[in-house]
């Protein structure tokens, strides 16, 4: 049976505010947003050793997490630019800026009219004193920097930056269309200050996917015009690319010239393809649907349990006949009120050796465990949530719920960081996995 959207009604949601689980999940902590990132947008996570790193639209946040129980603030960086997605490598952390800047500094200001001089990309941190990272270099890309993938070379000299930009306008200088490309930046790792943009492949020479014209409510509705994020699995060269109206399975065994390996569609149900996450053994991709761009209410007996949900693509064949085949979609089956904007977002997996568990954020739908060990038939494991924001005139919810050594860390648009805790016989072998990094769009196997 298709796990989706029951018929209840939307009175069985929880209060403003209202904090609700399964009984295996529960929240550890709650680290509020505090000056001088108190009013910008909570986003991404990255993780090394005992810290976590959160990106935010006015900066970023390094947490402390030795002691999850008792996480606390390390330090705060003010530098706006829209999302600022995270990861990090060494002593390096990347942050993608995707508006249009006065200049590459953290002092810029915004600068929309894309026919003045303006910035955006990537910058780069020296982040060795946690408690007092260094701004050393920025780089810009054609039309910002709207996620980022970390990939590192076989010979571990360079870290590559894949960045995924999307929306050319003939009226914005630096992001003319089409634009069927990405930006590869290339990072010496013992000379990070001589960074630049290697490789501007083509990843869509006949122009992908030409939508319908509905936008990002209609299924079908987007035409590929650039990719929004891209996850890699480095040690089997492989890439599956989440681009607006299409879903690519690409061969990276060229780091700087992504090669495709098939290309799937969705017209009847997807909207907007946002994200894709391998599983372990590198032979499943789910990619999510984000019906609506984040800003709508879709988890409704309305909407339904196949759109703005994630699918569920099985990789079949070898070599370059491999191909993605659809076994399936997940949606969370809890209601939620019109309040609330809900639809499948960033999430990753559960390191259960022999099992395919994810934990997931859906904005204010919650944080969600689920099993997609069959392919075609998915099960709910746990949640939790929170429920409509006290303020109606604020969206909010988690951004991205990722697993780390034991807890589940949500980065809530609004309310800052949660640190989570699931207890369940399907997820607990997890905890005795420990990463010393973890950037979850570069993914790595575990177990043996």
């Amino acid at each position: 049976m298709l796990a989706g959207v029951p018929s209840v009604a939307a009175q069985d949601s929880p209060g403003y505010d209202e904090i609700v689980s399964s009984p295996n999940m529960r929240q550890v902590v709650n680290i509020p947003p505090t000056a001088p990132l108190a009013d910008g947008v909570g986003t991404d996570i990255a993780f090394q050793g005992r810290y976590a790193f959160v990106g935010n639209y006015n900066g970023f946040t390094i947490y402390d997490i030795k002691q999850p129980k008792h996480t606390r603030i390390a330090s705060q960086v003010l530098c706006p630019g829209s999302q600022n997605d995270v990861s990090v490598t060494g002593n390096l952390l990347f942050l993608s800026t995707d508006s249009r800047r006065s200049d590459d500094s953290c002092a810029s200001t915004s600068q929309n009219d894309g026919t003045k001089p303006y910035w955006e990309g990537v910058k780069i941190f020296d982040i060795s004193d946690k408690k007092a990272p260094r701004y050393i270099k920025s780089v810009a890309t054609s039309c910002g920097s709207h996620t980022h993938t970390l990939v590192p070379d076989k010979a571990g000299q360079n870290a590559y930056l894949y960045i995924s930009s999307y929306g050319p306008s003939e009226t914005i200088s630096g992001c003319q269309p089409p634009h069927d490309s990405i930006s590869i930046v290339q990072v010496p790792l013992r000379n990070p200050t001589a960074a630049k943009v290697a490789a501007t492949p083509v990843l869509f020479p006949d122009g992908g996917f030409p939508g319908n014209g509905g936008g990002i409510n209609t299924p079908g509705g987007v035409d590929t015009s650039g990719c929004h994020d891209i996850t890699v699995y480095p040690a089997k060269d492989l890439a599956a690319g989440a681009c607006m109206g299409d879903g690519v399975l690409f061969d990276i065994s060229d780091r700087l010239a992504p090669r495709e390996i098939h290309r799937v569609e969705d017209e009847t149900h997807f909207a907007f393809w946002h994200s894709a996450t391998f599983n372990n053994a590198g032979t499943k991709v789910i990619f999510t649907d984000e019906l609506g761009g984040g800003g709508s209410a879709t988890c409704n007996p309305e909407i339904g349990p196949e759109r703005g949900a994630d699918g569920i693509y099985d990789i079949q064949g070898r070599g370059d006949d491999r191909r993605l085949v659809f076994r399936n979609y997940f949606k969370i089956d809890r209601v939620q009120t019109d309040e609330e904007n809900c639809v499948a977002h960033n999430g990753s997996l559960i390191p259960v050796e022999g099992k395919d568990i994810m934990v997931q954020s859906w904005y204010m739908g919650g944080v969600q465990v689920w099993d997609f060990t069959d392919s075609a038939h998915p099960k709910k494991i746990g949640f939790w949530e929170r429920g409509p924001a006290a303020d109606p005139n604020t969206s909010g919810g988690t951004w991205s719920a990722y697993y780390y050594n034991g807890y589940i860390y949500s980065s809530d648009i609004g309310k800052g960081l949660d640190v989570l805790e699931i207890n369940d016989p399907a997820t607990n072998p997890a905890k005795g996995v420990k990463f010393d990094e973890l950037n979850v769009q570069t993914q790595g196997h575990f177990g043996h």
